[in-house]
Formats: structure tokens, C-alpha cells, sequence
């Protein structure tokens, strides 16, 4: 008897403690919708004055940035012009020297300033982030447990896909499963970002981080406009235009996979709070094994603290440990840039003797050449002078020659002349006039005269014609 009035009272105990905690989640989910409508009405207001501050800064920081690039500007654009008009001696080598260090020694500041700002303001906004978290999980772990469970669940499945390669893995369970999810059956939204950031170098996309950060920057200040990649090469000296679009579009890519994680999980978060809500209601499990999983999850939850803040010791000192080899990178690399700048300036200035030298020569073998070719034009004159000499004492000995031919000619035609008239004195005889003998008959004409006969005695034979002279007769 005594044992079924105590099973009452137990059992209308339990039953009135599913009631009160029936009752106390339902006022924990209005506290968490009234606190949740007070952070978006301060929201705003906060998210105004911060952009405004972070613009103020912004705006400062780019001026004092631009000021430090053109003072190192000026400086390289001086050790250029120093360069171009130096002449090779051992002082002037080393003050070009001392020079190349002092700009070597300013860039290596500025790159070591901007990135110890960047990690400053890294960790200032990684611990914010961190304590506004904290905050609202210490606020809620009293007033709504099953929520805080689901968030802590969510943040280490957020985790795990940031740190796809680590070996702990975050475990999200039902109430009343134990199993450890399945990573290979999640959905291909949640594993393409990995994959793709696996394949394309990390979350900086094979860059390293402060280049990354100042691609951010620009690409934020314009809005992701093309306009943005002239700005770049002011912030990355290293870089080609062809390397920032490539990794303009590396970003691009990596901004549509992370928005369709968020989309993801948020549908995820959703999924899972409405089959909590289904399962809390048909939830009929006694109070203890209630408590007893209570008490089970927050051991868990402790595990997973403990294992993500082991985790975090060791991100941190990873990263300590790559910046740290970053830097050795760094000031090996620039070793190696300063010597093989002194070597290339000891081979110009090798070159630069060579090439005097042989300008030296040439000119050398151009003098020997023109006092040569002036000695064979000397004499080629001496030679002409000498043949003009010879042909004008030709042409006078046989101007002469010609001279004294026509000379004697000259006389044997005089000789001949007066032979001639010598000989006409000796034949010549003197005729006198005879008017009268133009008018006596020929000779030829008596003749004729005197054969004349009787005309009309006979007939003619033969028609008498004039005769032919002898000069004719042969033709």
C-alpha cells in the first residue's frame, strides 16, 4: 500500500516537473525573441557609429599609407637617376650601395608595420568576436540549455569546415541519438568551399596575407568596380594586373561558395530547430534520463570547449610558427635580392669597362685607319703630281716635235713654191692680142663650106648626124 502511494507521489512529481519545465522553456524563448528584438534595435545604431569610425580611420590610414609609398617612391626614383649618371669607382659603388640598403631597409619597415597592424587588428576583432560570443552563451546557458547546446553544436560544425584538415572533429547530436555525423553525406554546399579552398592555395588564395588583405581593402573601397586594379598595383608593387584579376576572380568565386554555406547552414539551423521543437514535444521521457543526458551533454560540451581551446593554443602557435617562417622567407629573399643586385651592378659596371675599352679601341684603329688612308692619299698625289710632270714634258716634246715638223714643212712648201716659180719663168712665153681672129672661119668650118653639092640630085642613103666626141664613144 505504501508503495503505490509513494509511485503516485513520484509519479505526480515528475509529471509536475514536466509541467515547470514545460513552462520555463516556454518564458526562455520569449526572454530570447524580446532580447533578440532589443539587439536588432541597437543594432543599427551601433553598426552606423562603427562604420563611421572605421571610414575616419580608413580614410587616415590611406593617406599615411600613400605618404609612406611615395616617400619610397621619391627614394627609388633618386637611386634610379644616381644609376643612370654614375661613373664606375669604388665610391660611388658603395655609396649606391648604402642607398639600396636604406630603401631596401624602408620597405622592409613599412611591410613589417602594416603587418603587425593587420594581425593587431586581426586578433582585436577575432577577440571581440569571441567575447560577444561568450557573453551571449553565458547569458542564455541558465535561461534556454537545449539552445545553447544546438549553437555550440553549430559553431564547432562552422569549425570543422574552416579547419577541414585538423584532426578533431565536431560531433552534432540529436537527444536521443549518440552517433557522430556523417561528413560524407553532407550536403555538396557545405564541402565545395573546402574543396575549392584546398585546391586554390587557402583562405588567402595562394597570396600571402597582408597582400590579401590589401587587395580587401581596394576591392571594398570600390565596390568590386574594374576601376579597382589601377588603385591595386599602388597597394601591390609585386603584383601584375593579370595576377589581381586572376585573384579578383578567385574572391569572386569564394564569396558565391561562402554565401551558399551560410544559405546551408542557415537552412540547416532551421531544419534542426524545428525537429527540435517536434521532438522536445513528443519528447514524454522521464526526468531523470532527462538529467542524466543534461548532465551527459554538458560533459560533452566541456570536452569540446576543452578540445577547441587546445585547438586554438595550437592554430595560434602555428601561426606564430608560419610567421615567424614568413619572416626568415622574407629576409632570406631579400638577401638574395640585394645580392643579386650587387652582382648585376658589378656586371654592368664589367660591362660598362668592357664597352669603354672597346670604344677605346675603335676609336684607336679609326686614327691608324685615317693616318693610313691619309699617307695613301699622299702618295696617290705625290704619284698624280709626278704623272702630270711626265705628261706635260711629253706633250712639250711633241708640241715641239709638231712644231718643228710643220716648221719644215713650212719650208719645204716655200722651197717647193719657189722651185715652181723658177721653172714657169724658164716655159713661160708672152703672147700678143689678135681681136681679129674671133671673127675668121674655123677651119672646120671651110671644110664644110666646100663640100657642098647640088641639091635634090639622088636619093639619100644615110641621114648625116653630128658626130660623137671620143670621150663619149666608150660609154
Amino acid at each position: 500500500m505504501i508503495d503505490a502511494c509513494d509511485k503516485r507521489s513520484i509519479l505526480g512529481s515528475r509529471a509536475t516537473d514536466r509541467m515547470s519545465v514545460a513552462d520555463f522553456l516556454r518564458e526562455a524563448e520569449a526572454l530570447r525573441r524580446l532580447l533578440f528584438k532589443e539587439e536588432r534595435a541597437a543594432g543599427p545604431r551601433a553598426l552606423t557609429e562603427l562604420r563611421d569610425h572605421m571610414n575616419a580611420q580608413l580614410r587616415a590610414d590611406i593617406m599615411k599609407v600613400q605618404q609612406q609609398l611615395q616617400k619610397l617612391k621619391n627614394g627609388v626614383f633618386r637611386f634610379q637617376e644616381q644609376l643612370m649618371d654614375v661613373r664606375p669607382s669604388p665610391d660611388v659603388i658603395d655609396k649606391l650601395k648604402e642607398t639600396m640598403t636604406d630603401i631596401e631597409n624602408s620597405i622592409s619597415v613599412f611591410k613589417d608595420t602594416q603587418h603587425q597592424r593587420y594581425e593587431i587588428c586581426f586578433c582585436r576583432d577575432v577577440l571581440s568576436r569571441s567575447f560577444l560570443s561568450n557573453t551571449r552563451l553565458s547569458s542564455f546557458e541558465e535561461l534556454l540549455k537545449e539552445e545553447r547546446t544546438f549553437s555550440q553544436e553549430i559553431c564547432a560544425f562552422e569549425k570543422k569546415m574552416d579547419s577541414w584538415s585538423l584532426p578533431v572533429k565536431a560531433e552534432v547530436r540529436r537527444p536521443r541519438s549518440d552517433e557522430k555525423s556523417d561528413w560524407r553525406n553532407l550536403p555538396p554546399e557545405l564541402t565545395a568551399l573546402q574543396t575549392f579552398l584546398q585546391q586554390t592555395g587557402g583562405r588567402h588564395g595562394g597570396w600571402d596575407e597582408f597582400d590579401h588583405h590589401s587587395f580587401l581593402k581596394v576591392w571594398t573601397k570600390h565596390g568590386g568596380k574594374p576601376s579597382f586594379r589601377r588603385e591595386a598595383r599602388l597597394y601591390l608593387p609585386g603584383r601584375t594586373e593579370e595576377d589581381v584579376r586572376l585573384h579578383e576572380e578567385w574572391f569572386v568565386e569564394l564569396r558565391r561558395l561562402q554565401e551558399r554555406q551560410r544559405e546551408a547552414i542557415r537552412k540547416w539551423r532551421a531544419s534542426k530547430r524545428r525537429e527540435h521543437e517536434l521532438q522536445r514535444d513528443r519528447d514524454e521521457e522521464p526526468q531523470e534520463d532527462e538529467a542524466r543526458r543534461l548532465l551527459k551533454q554538458e560533459e560533452q560540451r566541456r570536452e569540446e570547449s576543452e578540445r577547441l581551446e587546445a585547438w586554438r593554443r595550437h592554430r595560434t602557435q602555428q601561426r606564430e610558427e608560419e610567421r615567424q617562417q614568413r619572416l626568415r622567407d622574407q629576409i632570406l629573399q631579400r638577401r638574395r635580392a640585394q645580392e643579386e643586385r650587387r652582382r648585376q651592378l658589378e656586371l654592368k659596371l664589367l660591362v660598362e669597362a668592357h664597352a669603354r675599352q672597346k670604344k677605346e679601341q675603335e676609336e684607336l684603329r679609326l686614327l691608324e685607319e685615317e693616318a693610313q688612308e691619309q699617307a695613301e692619299r699622299q702618295e696617290r698625289q705625290r704619284q698624280a703630281a709626278e704623272g702630270i710632270r711626265r705628261f706635260q714634258e711629253r706633250d712639250s716634246r711633241r708640241l715641239e716635235e709638231k712644231l718643228q715638223e710643220k716648221q719644215s714643212k713650212e719650208e719645204e712648201q716655200s722651197e717647193r713654191l719657189r722651185t715652181l716659180d723658177k721653172l714657169k719663168e724658164k716655159v713661160e712665153a708672152e703672147v700678143s692680142r689678135d681681136p681679129s681672129r674671133l671673127w675668121k672661119l674655123t677651119k672646120v668650118w671651110e671644110e664644110r663650106t666646100k663640100e657642098i653639092g647640088p641639091s635634090g640630085t639622088g636619093p639619100m642613103f644615110q641621114i648625116f648626124r653630128r658626130a660623137v666626141p671620143s670621150w663619149r664613144q666608150d660609154s
